[in-house]
C-alpha cells in the first residue's frame, strides 16, 4: 500500500492539477493523506470536488507551519512505502512506477527522483533539480550539505519510528527525513526527471543560502539528533534482518 502524505495551505491554484497527477498512478487500494493547516481559500472545495475515495483530508484547528503540519499527515499514513508530495507540483506520467521499481531490493529504504524546474507559469527553469544541488546519496554527504527534496522522496514505513516526532532544531523535515533513511540502508538516487518542480515565490520551503552562525548551530543539532536516534535505527534494522530470515 502507499500513502501519498500532503501538507496544504492556501493552494487552490495548483492543487487540482497536483491531485490529478497522483491520482491517476496510484491503485484504489492507496491513499492520499492530505493535512490542511487552515486554509482561507478554495483549496478543501477543490479537494472534495474531486470525490475520489482515496483522499482522506484533515484540518488542523490551528495553524501548525509547514513541518508540524507535514509531521502530523505522516502520523496519518498507512500504507508500506510513503511519498512525501508538494500542493503546488505536478508528478510525470511513471514516477510511482519507477520508484516502486527501485524499492524491490529490499536493502533500499528511500527513493529520490530528479526534477524539472519550473516557474509559476510552468516555464523551465532549470532541466535537473540534481544538477543545482550536486545531489547524491550519502549520510555524511548530505549532513554537510542536504541533497534530499521532500517533494521527490518515497521511503519506507520503518523510516518513521527513528524519524518522528521530527526535531524542530533541524532545518528541513526532508533533509531529516532522508538521512534517517539512509542511516538504516540505501537511498537511491534516479537520474530520472519524474516531477514538475515548481518555484513560483510562494513557496512553503525556499531555495535560498543561510548565514554561516545559521548553518552550524543546525548542523550541530543535527548530528546530535543522528546520534540520539541510533539506538531505534538499531533496533529497526535488527527487525527487518529477522523478518528477512524469516521470509526465507
Amino acid at each position: 500500500m502507499i500513502s501519498v502524505c500532503m501538507a496544504t495551505y492556501n493552494g487552490e491554484k495548483y492543487i487540482e492539477k497536483q491531485m490529478r497527477s497522483i491520482l491517476s498512478q496510484i491503485s484504489g487500494e492507496d491513499e492520499v493523506v492530505i493535512q490542511d493547516d487552515c486554509s482561507s481559500d478554495n483549496t478543501i472545495e477543490i479537494i472534495k470536488s474531486l470525490r475520489d475515495p482515496r483522499i482522506r483530508v484533515e484540518i488542523n484547528e490551528k495553524n501548525q507551519g509547514h513541518i508540524k503540519n507535514f509531521e502530523i499527515a505522516l502520523t496519518r499514513a498507512k500504507g508500506d512505502i510513503i511519498f512525501l508530495s508538494d500542493q503546488d507540483d505536478e508528478w510525470m506520467p511513471g514516477k510511482v512506477e519507477a520508484v516502486l521499481r527501485a524499492f524491490q531490493d529490499a536493502g533500499t529504504m528511500g527513493v529520490v527522483t530528479d526534477a524539472v524546474v519550473v516557474d509559476a507559469e510552468d516555464k523551465i527553469i532549470n532541466e535537473s533539480y540534481f544538477q543545482i544541488t550536486g545531489s547524491r546519496s550519502g549520510v555524511l554527504k548530505n549532513y554537510i550539505h542536504n541533497s534530499y527534496l521532500g517533494c521527490c522522496l518515497a521511503f519506507r514505513r520503518e523510516v518513521l519510528q527513528p524519524a518522528l516526532p521530527i526535531p524542530r532544531s533541524v532545518r528541513t523535515h526532508d533533509g531529516w527525513l532522508g538521512i534517517v533513511a539512509n542511516m538504516l540502508g540505501d537511498v537511491v538516487f534516479l537520474d530520472e526527471k519524474l516531477l514538475r518542480y515548481k518555484r513560483h515565490g510562494n513557496n512553503a520551503s525556499q531555495m535560498h543560502r543561510f548565514g554561516m552562525g545559521d548553518v552550524i548551530k543546525r548542523r550541530l543539532s543535527l548530528a546530535f539528533h543522528m546520534v540520539r536516534v541510533q539506538p531505534t535505527i538499531y533496533a529497526v534494522r535488527q527487525a527487518r534482518i529477522r523478518k528477512g530470515e524469516n521470509a526465507k
